[in-house]
């Protein structure tokens, strides 16, 4: 079977053929598919990310140098009755250089928006897809409030920084 025919399969992982061979493999192979699983899903996000954002940079006006590295501050979500840290969807500064700029509210103009509000503007402003990317990634490895996601746009890295 080629990788391509694998990929196909395990694609649709519901389908009563990928279903029975599931069943087959014993706990600790499931275990280790699933932490591969994993693994790939946050790799395949953090690409996402990255074409989302180098798309977005690309769109920006201006003539001065194209910016090396953009960041992502956390945002409260609601989560039930709970609330969760999230990957904010907009993008919190494009840098022009490799350092990281000071994106400590004590250092900015922050502004308490009602989570409506917030949901609202996402809607409205924020790309789909990079949102979704971004979601998924904090629901894969929570971010903490203190951390930022760097995105390097020549190398295509995603890191998390303290601020």
């Amino acid at each position: 079977m080629k990788h391509e025919e694998l990929a196909a399969l395990l694609a649709k992982p519901t389908t009563p053929l990928m279903r029975a061979a599931l069943r087959a493999l014993p706990p600790q192979t499931l275990e280790t598919l699933a932490t591969f699983a994993d693994q790939a899903a946050e790799r395949g996000w953090k690409q996402v990310v990255v074409d989302r954002t180098r798309a977005f940079a690309a769109e920006q006006p201006g003539d001065g140098p194209p910016p090396v590295a953009a960041y992502f501050t956390t945002t409260e979500q609601p989560a039930g009755s709970e609330m969760s840290v999230s990957w904010s969807p907009f993008i919190a500064a494009l840098a022009p250089t490799e350092e990281m700029p000071d994106l400590r509210h004590t250092e900015t103009t922050a502004r308490m928006v009602p989570v409506d509000e917030a949901a609202r503007a996402e809607e409205d402003f924020a790309d789909p897809r990079l949102a979704e990317a971004l979601h998924r990634l904090a629901a894969l490895d929570p971010p903490s409030h203190e951390e930022v996601l760097r995105v390097h746009l020549p190398t295509g890295r995603v890191t998390r920084v303290k601020r």
